[in-house]
């Protein structure tokens, strides 16, 4: 799903956007509007999300809808096809940034969840993954598990989903290294809720 992706007071989204620390290595915008017109049902939707902390997601703040043709009318059973839960999911990964440098290097270069996603609609690149999986308890396993959580946590997806897509895992294991990744503290400031319904 395309989304155009601003900050709160309109400018693009980069890293300098990204002033909330979440976990041990995310930064994050702590706000975002996000735009995405459907030409499908002839509906413009603007989106103000917030970074909630004691829920550990983004949540949407307001929603503007605005038709795109004369024939659409916005009515309830046109605004109810509007999936604004997908455009979170969609615009969250352009908020979320990280650096495999050091932190505290000043000419550490931070990167965007989104930039990092491959042609294959992948986070981390193959040989990347591969490379995670093999090395055991490793801090570049951790990292990993921090970025691909902390990406879907904030936007309301199944992050050991993800971690079982992204690295070729079964569900017990990714489970198990978000375990790990909890205790090893590197999950602060990010959760998932199993039961929250879709679009909450």
């Amino acid at each position: 799903m395309k989304v155009d992706v601003k900050t709160i007071d309109e400018r693009e989204m980069t890293y300098e956007s990204a002033t909330q620390q979440v976990g041990s290595a995310l930064r994050i915008a702590p706000a975002f509007i996000a735009r995405r017109d459907d030409d499908a049902i002839g509906v413009r939707t603007e989106l103000r999300c917030e970074y909630i902390a004691w829920e550990g997601r983004y949540v949407i703040r307001r929603v503007t809808n605005e038709a795109l043709q004369e024939s659409a009318e916005l009515n309830h059973s046109l605004v109810a096809k509007v999936r604004m839960q997908a455009i979170v999911q969609a615009a969250a990964p352009h908020c979320i940034f990280l650096t495999l440098d050091e932190e505290s290097d000043p000419d550490a270069r931070w990167i965007s969840a989104d930039a990092l996603s491959s042609a294959e609609g992948r986070l981390l690149p193959p040989a990347l993954a591969q490379a995670v999986v093999r090395r055991g308890g490793t801090e570049a396993r951790m990292e990993a598990i921090e970025m691909l959580y902390g990406t879907a946590a904030l936007s309301s997806q199944p992050p050991a989903k993800l971690i079982q897509k992204e690295l070729g895992i079964p569900h017990r294991t990714a489970s198990q290294w978000i375990i790990d990744a909890r205790k090893a503290g590197r999950l602060e400031g990010m959760n998932y809720n199993a039961a929250r319904p879709a679009g909450a």
